[in-house]
């Protein structure tokens, strides 16, 4: 007998049942939780209540707590950022939206879309001005490609800048921007007569507006606007000078569409976790749900896939940090998990029975939450196309 097999086998842990914290270091481990306690401390106590409200108050003491932990942009290097791993970011998202999945928004616009197209395509002198102050919270920064009528076809928009002497003239509106109205820079991407530019935009600029959009039902504790640019002047050294067409914002979206493979599974484990302690102290019948075999068999399955989920995350992750992680991966992994994370929700909320629906609970508002994330960044037809055509070589888009 080898001495492998001597090994005593660990015990089964219900909060990691493949075992996946095995493949995490010590200093994972380590921002996981610091993540996590900041999470469970300013968070969690009144997320019910600012959802209920729909409001997100104290969003730049937030944003500026965000960063003293460095969780802002926490995977670009220098300027402020903590040049963190690119797993130690999805843990980081995973425990956010475990919170809310506007909680991860606001993180995930400003370090993967806004920070990171300044980060990659912008000058140094772009640089230094802005990423220092969006790595500590003091500036938080918006992304606006999505236009009222074009969503999932950006190749269409109609936001259009024009040269003017030396200077930009910017003119068109954004809709659905996080971060829109407390904002005080806005990456802008738009036609130009020499292809798709991107464009800093400070917020106070006159001719920009960002009002905020209301009666949401869901990513209600998050800060949701519409950008109007009315001939918004800007400098010549306002456009980002190292892209041109939409690789550059497909680039940023395919960065941020990687932290929602982690953050989806965080809203499901919240919900999982919800419904099993939940079946064990619900009676009906003389004892607790969880000892019958119909919500063994739901708990079951949804734990199955929930850690499949953080599997391939931790997967897609490595593949990432080594630059090996191609655009078609995260597209798999977003329509997989974030879809999976739905079914968990509303699974659990059948566990809970009439208490799922109760804010008390944080089921049913990872539920509606998830509804908002199936949807940006690539809607599931999106992600399925793109997987469509790396499979057979055929372009379906058209």
């Amino acid at each position: 007998m080898s001495a492998r097999s001597r090994t005593p086998l660990p015990p089964f842990d219900p909060a990691d049942p493949l075992g996946i914290d095995d493949l995490l270091e010590p200093e994972d481990l380590a921002i996981r939780e610091t993540v996590r306690t900041w999470a469970a401390d300013r968070v969690l106590p009144h997320i019910a209540d600012w959802y209920e409200k729909g409001e997100l108050p104290g969003i730049r003491d937030l944003a500026r707590e965000l960063g003293s932990i460095g969780a802002l942009g926490m995977s670009l290097e220098g300027y402020g950022c903590a040049g963190a791993s690119s797993v130690q970011y999805g843990l980081a998202c995973l425990e956010l939206e475990a919170a809310d999945s506007g909680i991860r928004s606001l993180v995930s616009v400003q370090g993967s879309l806004a920070m990171y197209a300044i980060h990659r395509f912008g000058s140094e002198e772009q640089k230094q001005r802005w990423l220092p102050g969006m790595a500590a919270g003091e500036i938080i920064g918006c992304f606006g490609l999505t236009e009222p009528d074009h969503g999932s076809d950006p190749a269409s928009m109609r936001t259009f800048a024009k040269r003017d002497g030396t200077d930009w003239v910017l003119t068109g509106r954004k809709m659905w921007i996080t971060n829109g109205s407390v904002a005080g820079v806005a990456v802008v991407w738009a036609h130009t007569d020499e292809g798709i530019r991107g464009f800093v935009v400070p917020t106070g600029t006159p001719g920009f507006s960002a009002p905020e959009i209301k009666h949401k039902w869901s990513l209600r504790a998050s800060v949701t606007s519409e950008l109007v640019m009315d001939e918004v002047r800007l400098p010549a050294d306002a456009v980002l000078p190292e892209v041109t067409g939409l690789k550059g914002p497909l680039s940023c979206l395919s960065h941020a569409r990687y932290g929602i493979v982690w953050g989806a599974m965080g809203a499901a484990r919240s919900s999982f976790e919800t419904a099993v302690e939940y079946s064990k102290t619900r009676e009906q019948f003389g004892r607790p749900i969880g000892g019958f075999q119909l919500t063994q068999a739901k708990l079951a399955d949804m734990a199955v896939e929930l850690h499949k989920g953080i599997l391939l995350a931790h997967h897609l992750g490595r593949r990432l940090d080594a630059g090996r992680l191609r655009p078609e991966q995260v597209s798999f992994g977003k329509l997989n998990n974030v879809r999976e994370a739905i079914e968990i929700c509303r699974t659990s909320r059948t566990i809970l029975g009439a208490n799922g629906i109760s804010l008390e609970y944080p089921v049913m508002r990872h539920a509606t939450n998830l509804e908002s994330v199936l949807t940006y960044e690539g809607t599931v037809e999106m992600h399925q196309l793109v997987l469509g055509k790396a499979l057979t070589g055929l372009d379906a888009f058209r």
